[in-house]
């Protein structure tokens, strides 16, 4: 097959971002964070300002988190702006390149194949990097950083781990600069598709970097990750044979979209209730970018204490919708029904899920 190149586009900040960018503000200079200011301090920042992360602020934390002499605007956030901004930035890529030639991965980040328009256009990928990001910066206001490579998995690394060093925010990868820069790379959840529950697996074999990934043999990688472990052996040595095609012509058996947590201490059932409020809407958020809506909802709870030995696997349940929906309200009631008929005021939370099921296209479906 011959060599592709690909870009992974991913737009900086994107909620705070807009926000910024609807009132006429610099994401570099405002300190900005996107939450719900009528909830309690506890809750998730869905995303702050690039101001505030060289500032020291984490992003996705919580509004207690940020430090008091820090003054700040709060923007309420806004799914269905957000959604609209993404679909002017994906116009702009369309200028460009062909919708056959781009998958939008999530709302704020997009894989192409420029592999056919580096001599349509006459230049190199960084060169049409940099003409996408401008136009993008210039149409929308928006900020933009890229990364380069000659797979998919090559060119999310370089987005992810080098394109935030770089002074054009554009970073370029191939199999001899992935062993240099990226093989001894820590920490190694830095690496897309490596969680904390993968790194601690493997450093039980003392993997704690892709190099140590390459040295463990392939076999123990299989009996402890199964078909996952073929997917990290690739990974390690910076293999990806997936193709934007070929996700085009995926069709999943099932499918779902959720997000789970483990919290930071035990929580009271009220704590953990205003918690999965913030899980629904974040997950609402990723329905609407894949242009879904689900027909089911359901929640897991995993107990703490006492709790814990009187519930063992933990309590939930899941409800069909009268209709399909993606409107985070709805949604948002669906599931707040379910777990307030599964979790008493006495209570001690320890672990959330939630899952949107049954998905069909979501058409004109309601914010």
């Amino acid at each position: 097959m011959p060599e592709r190149t690909y870009l992974c586009i991913d737009l900086k900040s994107f909620y705070a971002s807009v926000e910024c960018a609807d009132r006429g503000l610099d994401p570099f200079t405002t300190n900005l964070v996107v939450a719900d200011p009528e909830r309690s301090a506890n809750t998730i920042c869905l995303a702050i300002t690039p101001a505030l992360k060289a500032r020291g602020v984490r992003n996705r934390c919580r509004v207690r988190d940020i430090p008091p002499g820090i003054d700040y605007l709060v923007a309420v956030p806004r799914m269905r702006r957000y959604m609209e901004a993404s679909i002017d930035v994906v116009r702009v890529y369309l200028r460009f390149v062909s919708h056959d030639d781009m998958h939008v991965y999530s709302v704020d980040e997009s894989f192409i194949d420029v592999t056919p328009y580096l001599s349509l256009y006459r230049c190199d990928a960084r060169t049409l990097a940099r003409r996408m990001i401008d136009a993008v910066r210039r149409e929308t206001g928006i900020t933009a950083t890229a990364g380069i490579g000659s797979n998919l998995f090559l060119a999310k690394v370089a987005l992810d781990v080098c394109a935030k060093h770089a002074p054009d925010g554009i970073a370029e990868l191939d199999e001899e600069s992935f062993r240099r820069d990226i093989w001894f790379h820590r920490p190694i959840t830095d690496i897309w598709g490596i969680g904390r529950g993968i790194a601690h697996r493997l450093e039980r074999y003392g993997a704690r970097d892709l190099a140590g990934v390459c040295a463990l043999r392939p076999a123990t990688l299989r009996r402890e990750f199964g078909k996952n472990g073929d997917l990290l052996i690739d990974h390690a040595w910076g293999l990806e044979p997936t193709t934007i095609a070929q996700i085009h012509a995926y069709r999943p058996k099932g499918s779902s979209v959720g997000s789970g947590q483990v919290l930071m201490r035990d929580y009271s059932a009220a704590e953990a209730r205003t918690v999965l409020k913030e899980m629904v809407v974040d997950t609402a958020l990723r329905l609407v970018s894949e242009g879904k809506a689900c027909t089911g909802v359901s929640v897991g709870v995993g107990f703490a204490g006492a709790f814990a030995e009187r519930f063992a696997g933990g309590a939930g349940g899941s409800a069909r919708l009268a209709q399909a929906t993606c409107a985070e309200p709805d949604l948002t009631d669906a599931c707040l029904a379910i777990y307030d008929a599964h979790v008493e005021p006495a209570a001690l939370v320890r672990r959330l899920q939630v899952a949107f099921t049954g998905l069909v296209p979501s058409r004109a479906c309601p914010l």
